[in-house]
């Protein structure tokens, strides 16, 4: 057989090479035209379906990246598709391979053919590892609802706004609990991702708790454990945890934040569907993960319980250390300052965590991301959610803090509160024809979070 085919060294490379490439050139040129012929179409065949899905589903393939069910589709097809084309050089190879009588030919003909295999199969070994791992995540984080993903219906069921807490939680050593120092509402216009935050300070005093049990025990706003403690809206988390009566029928590590969202609307009076809880010393880990966030420090900051350390002023990249103390450090400054950093910081980290960075480093964000985060919004919520995502980036993110001289925080202003929302999502509505109007950024008016973050 060997000799029928009269293949050298040169043409055996070559043919193999053209083969990997493109299927049925080694089974021409040793004259298996009909296999040859059926391997061609087969490969254009594979080549413009993945053409197809690329541009027709171009807007889809991130939705589609955060669907289980679609990831182990697409782990099995990459898996097929690369056996397949490994098959195909081996096979084309065995066609077209030196004479056993030229045995530096064929040592030098195999290695290329090993070669080719593992730069076929390498890829699909890594990309597999990707969805494993995206797979993984998405079913640590995410609840299941069990249903079929929200694509063609309207997720958002016909609402104009939804509206997300965001809460930074912190569990200092020698104090019992969780701590939510940091509680911002994310309220997105569903239609073009307009985005207001609405921050809410941690030393809120006498909060009206929403109607139920836990209004019952405290008629006159939310006091806390006792005298010891000073009853502060960063205490509700934990007092519900502790206090399953107050949330009837929610289970443990959710009656905190059910319980949050309820209070939190009710004060700004908007509907709080979701939440979303970081861990700060897991923030860290997430910034470490992206190699690190670029800020504006706008005054030097010093950080550490012992002023360990100083942040100079100027734009600078910050290790998830430094960013952690960013937006945690009140040192010669304080909660209200505190805030606007971690807006900021936010922000940056949101703006940064482009498609490379995440993929060069997904492995260790999904880690951190799974230690860091936890949330209850569905799974099933996810494709509308990374589309509204992309909206939110393409427009200028506004903020708005309740903080002195606007509001006090021992005896807060609950309806001046809730006016100040609404003339703010007003403003923000009216905005969609006047973009170029230059935004007031006094204390009561919301303020354009990238221009207050340079």
């Amino acid at each position: 057989m060997d000799k029928q085919r009269g293949f050298g060294l040169g043409a055996s490379i070559a043919l193999t090479l053209a083969s990997a490439v493109l299927w049925g050139v080694a089974h021409l040129a040793a004259e298996r035209r009909r296999a040859g012929l059926a391997l061609m179409a087969a490969y254009i065949l594979m080549l413009a379906a993945i053409l197809v899905v690329f541009t027709a589903f171009s807007t889809r393939l991130l939705s589609l990246a955060v669907q289980p069910r679609w990831m182990i589709g697409l782990t099995v097809g990459l898996v097929v598709i690369a056996l397949a084309w490994t098959g195909v050089i081996i096979w084309s190879f065995l066609l077209v391979r030196p004479p056993r009588a030229d045995a530096v030919g064929r040592v030098l003909s195999t290695s290329l053919v090993i070669a080719l295999c593992a730069l076929v199969l390498g890829p699909t070994v890594y990309a597999a590892r990707l969805a494993y791992v995206s797979r993984d995540v998405v079913d640590s984080l995410f609840p299941s609802g069990g249903g079929a993903p929200v694509l063609a219906q309207d997720p958002w069921n016909d609402a104009d706004r939804v509206n997300f807490l965001l809460l930074g939680a912190d569990a200092a050593p020698g104090r019992p609990g969780v701590r939510t120092d940091s509680m911002t509402v994310a309220s997105v216009d569903v239609h073009t991702g307009a985005t207001t935050l609405f921050g809410l300070p941690r030393n809120l005093q006498r909060v009206q708790l929403p109607e139920g049990p836990a209004r019952a025990r405290f008629p006159s706003g939310f006091t806390g454990e006792g005298p010891e403690t000073p009853g502060l809206l960063n205490e509700v988390f934990q007092y519900a945890e502790d206090h399953p009566d107050l949330v009837p029928g929610v289970e443990r590590g959710r009656r905190g934040a059910e319980l949050l969202k309820q209070t939190v609307g009710d004060i700004l009076g908007l509907p709080v569907s979701y939440y979303a809880m970081v861990d700060m010393k897991g923030f860290a880990e997430i910034i470490d993960a992206m190699g690190g966030v670029e800020v504006t420090v706008k005054e030097p900051i010093v950080y550490g319980r012992y002023r360990e350390g100083l942040l100079p002023a100027g734009t600078r990249k910050l290790t998830g250390q430094q960013a952690l103390w960013f937006g945690r450090s009140r040192t010669d400054s304080d909660d209200y300052v505190r805030m606007g950093r971690q807006k900021c910081l936010l922000n940056a980290v949101a703006k940064q965590a482009d498609p490379m960075t995440v993929l060069n480093s997904f492995e260790r964000l999904a880690a951190a991301t799974k230690r860091a985060i936890s949330t209850d919004l569905p799974q099933d919520l996810l494709p509308a959610l990374v589309e509204l995502s992309q909206k939110v980036k393409e427009n200028k993110i506004h903020s708005l803090s309740f903080v002195p001289p606007l509001i006090s925080t021992v005896d807060p202003d609950w309806s001046l509160i809730r006016r100040k929302v609404a003339d703010a999502l007003d403003e923000r509505r009216t905005a969609r024809s006047a973009r170029n109007a230059t935004p007031q950024q006094s204390p009561e008016d919301p303020v354009n979070l990238d221009a207050a973050c340079r």
